[in-house]
């Protein structure tokens, strides 16, 4: 196979197979491509090929990849619902990186970060994201990224640069995450097709087409957040740097919605909430660590709307204004604890959180009781041994 042919159909290689022809709006028809085949190992494209193979083996191999059957099957699945015949093709990772990211390279390897997963409301916002990145694999748009490397050198540094980033080669700090995802960023071009695409693969499986857009108005929410408390415009921001949403994006996909034909459409709230549910507190926990106050504050509190009942979400709120301790933030943290207390739901930490605060304030009688009731709920706590020091020692009189 000669190079030009090879980089016209790589990034075919997906699910068209399965419909006639793909309609983008009332005017634009993309006619699908046959599926693709891999490239003869002897070939310039082959050598290339066999790189990403070596790279998405040493995500195989990572410490970070989620290895859990039931969370890869349920991606499968969504995936598959989108790609049709051509389900074979895409190899799904979930990779426990507190940022929101996805990509998918030209062989048919799609990673999902567990940043994105918490923030998805339903099964039909994950949907739209996945659709999304298919539209960029079947656009050849990650593979044109690709070419823009000089050498099979500088291919081999840029693909080994976003895997180890995602957790192939080591733990890597926030910073080489940002770097390795801005370098996989799009155009803008690129971006509105692929959502195009990924608008319609949504609709054609059952899926409510308008969640895309809710999905990006929400990280317009986060992004203003941390704008508003740390002075970081949306271009600096290391939680979107491959992805980045604007406004204009969102009111694009809201219109792009509508033109789609009526059709009946699921959200799956339930079925997500629950393959959530054995993960969120992790990745709650990862959330907290990134130190990004406005964004972190404006997703628990989004994510508060939809569960305003939710005793763990309200933990972790307590907790975010609690690590961010500017002026009045120690009250919020107390409303938060108190708001969730004496639930059958409460988590134990939530006491061992409060009697810090009130330790910190002086009152120690009341902090005794909130370690107290800490202990009770956790008697087999890592800390227990140092609380119930404290306690002994009147916690700090």
């Amino acid at each position: 196979m000669d190079r030009r042919r090879f980089l016209a159909g790589c990034g075919c290689c997906g699910l068209l197979g399965a419909f006639p022809a793909l309609s983008l709006s009332k005017t634009e028809y993309w006619q699908a491509p046959e599926r693709f085949q891999r490239p003869a190992p002897g070939t310039d494209e082959g050598g290339l090929w066999a790189m990403l193979d070596r790279e998405e083996a040493k995500l195989r191999r990572s410490l970070f990849l989620i290895r859990d059957k039931p969370l890869n099957d349920y991606l499968t699945r969504i995936a598959c619902r989108l790609a049709g015949g051509h389900c074979p093709d895409i190899r799904i990772y979930a990779v426990r990186t507190p940022l929101f990211n996805a990509s998918m390279a030209p062989n048919g390897m799609l990673q999902i970060w567990s940043g994105l997963l918490l923030r998805m409301a339903n099964e039909a916002q994950l949907a739209a994201v996945i659709g999304h990145e298919i539209g960029h694999y079947l656009s050849r748009h990650t593979l044109d990224r690709l070419r823009d490397a000089k050498s099979r050198t500088a291919f081999g540094q840029f693909l080994g640069i976003a895997l180890s980033a995602a957790g192939a080669g080591g733990s890597a700090p926030l910073a080489q995450l940002a770097l390795a995802a801005g370098m996989f960023a799009y155009g803008r071009e690129q971006e509105r097709e692929a959502d195009r695409i990924g608008l319609e693969l949504m609709s054609r499986a059952g899926y409510e087409p308008m969640e895309a857009s809710r999905v990006w108005e929400q990280l317009l929410a986060e992004i203003n957040s941390e704008k508003d408390w740390s002075g970081e415009a949306a271009d600096k921001s290391v939680l979107f740097a491959s992805h980045p949403p604007t406004k204009e994006r969102q009111e694009d996909l809201v219109a792009r919605a509508k033109m789609l034909p009526a059709r009946p459409a699921a959200y799956h709230e339930a079925d997500y909430a629950g393959i959530l549910a054995t993960y969120r507190w992790g990745w709650l926990e990862d959330e907290l660590k990134r130190r990004k106050s406005g964004e972190t504050l404006a997703l628990l509190q989004i994510m508060l709307q939809r569960s305003p009942q939710d005793s763990e979400l309200r933990f972790f709120l307590g907790e975010a204004y609690r690590l961010r301790a500017t002026e009045g933030d120690l009250r919020r943290s107390m409303d938060e604890y108190q708001a969730a207390a004496d639930r059958p739901d409460t988590p134990a930490e939530l006491y061992r959180s409060m009697g810090m605060i009130q330790r910190q304030q002086g009152d120690y009688q009341a902090a005794k009781i909130s370690f107290q009731r800490y202990l009770a709920a956790k008697p087999e706590a890592v800390d227990a041994a140092m609380i119930l020091n404290d306690i002994e020692k009147g916690v700090g009189q």
